[in-house]
């Protein structure tokens, strides 16, 4: 089971971290993405990273803002997200892939965990 959390409410320029956290297995081997899906719009790919940490991949629209990382001793990714403005809201979906390759389509996850909501406030 993967959950998401941290998700909140920041005025823009600010700063929050999202957390994709594993039990009942191990996300070693497996390549994580966030996904994002705002009200009214399709569910879109926003970063992944693959198992090892090494290769990571960024929309466009978060290029330079957000950074993915994991920490796979505490079975755990991460999303930070800086300098965030009103058209980040949405809710954020973290979610593993058997194939340890970064690919962001949502086609190529297979476990997906609860969304965390971010509200950014103008």
């Amino acid at each position: 089971q993967l959950q998401a959390f941290g998700g909140g409410l920041v005025q823009a320029g600010g700063s929050l971290r999202l957390s994709c956290a594993a039990s009942g297995f191990t996300l070693d081997y497996y390549a994580i993405g966030w996904f994002r899906q705002a009200p009214g719009k399709e569910r879109e790919g926003v970063s992944c990273i693959n198992s090892s940490g090494g290769s990571t991949y960024y929309a466009d629209s978060v290029k330079g803002r957000f950074t993915i990382s994991r920490d796979n001793a505490k079975n755990t990714v991460y999303l930070q997200m800086n300098s965030l403005k009103p058209e980040d809201t949405a809710v954020y979906y973290c979610a593993a892939s058997e194939d340890p390759l970064c690919f962001i389509a949502t086609m190529r996850y297979d476990y997906w965990g609860q969304g965390a909501q971010v509200t950014v406030s103008s």
